[in-house]
């Protein structure tokens, strides 16, 4: 579904990110993953090529509230492949700090990496995309953008802010055919869920119709679809991928 696209994918070296990048490479997409350190990139490619070592993949660790040195690497990609397609801006963090004992700097801390990295590749990528004729961008945003969550606030506010960056960036780039969504996982099982107590785990699961948190790959499938040409005409959306989750 995405032969020879090229795609960045952010936050690529686990969870749901890694799951990704494995998703476009099984659809031999070319696939340049972006993690926080040098040593969770290189794992993360070491263990995709362990899988397949006919998977096309390289990382880099940029600092992705730095416009200077993301496009440095948008360049670098662009001259290596001749073009990037599609954009993922996967890095995130969550926090589940109540609002009484929140620290500005943490709070400033989940904006940076969930909202301002966000808005700094997007913004970064607009050029190489507009040179191709056209692109995709799909951002990870989450149920809690939709819902709130009991505790930890800046998380839920990042992810609205994504939510309203997918809509006005769709409108604002659609003429330049560059399509821009987001997707919205719910409960999922990476390693943060599985480091939570089985006393938070089943209340959670009450919430879900489907009876069951997600898998990585479940969701991945989805931002195969939006990256795909069978989404040629959706723009602007925020697909929830939850188990029609309620809160």
């Amino acid at each position: 579904m995405l032969e020879n696209k090229v795609a960045i994918v952010t936050g690529g070296t686990r969870g749901i990110g890694l799951a990704i990048v494995r998703k476009f490479l099984d659809n031999n997409a070319k696939v340049v993953l972006f993690g926080s350190r040098e040593e969770s990139v290189n794992r993360a490619i070491e263990i995709l090529r362990n899988e397949n070592d006919k998977y096309n993949v390289i990382g880099y660790y940029p600092n992705l509230c730095d416009e200077k040195d993301v496009d440095d690497i948008f360049k670098e990609i662009v001259n290596k492949y001749g073009h990037i397609d599609i954009l993922v801006n996967n890095a995130g963090v969550t926090a589940t700090t109540p609002i009484e004992d929140y620290k500005i700097e943490d709070f400033d801390k989940t904006m940076d990496i969930n909202t301002k990295a966000t808005f700094v590749c997007s913004k970064e990528i607009v050029k190489y995309m507009k040179d191709s004729g056209k692109g995709v961008i799909i951002n990870t945003s989450s149920m809690v953008s939709l819902y709130g969550q009991p505790c930890g606030v800046a998380y839920p506010v990042s992810k609205y802010a994504v939510n309203g960056m997918t809509k006005s960036l769709a409108r604002e780039l659609g003429k330049y055919n560059i399509r821009v969504n987001a997707i919205a996982p719910g409960v999922t099982n990476t390693d943060m869920v599985a480091n939570l107590d089985e006393k938070y785990i089943e209340p959670l699961l009450k919430t879900i119709p489907l009876g069951r948190i997600g898998e990585p790959e479940e969701v991945a499938n989805a931002y195969v679809f939006l990256a795909s040409d069978l989404a040629s005409y959706i723009t602007g959306a925020i697909l929830q991928v939850d188990g029609a989750a309620m809160n």
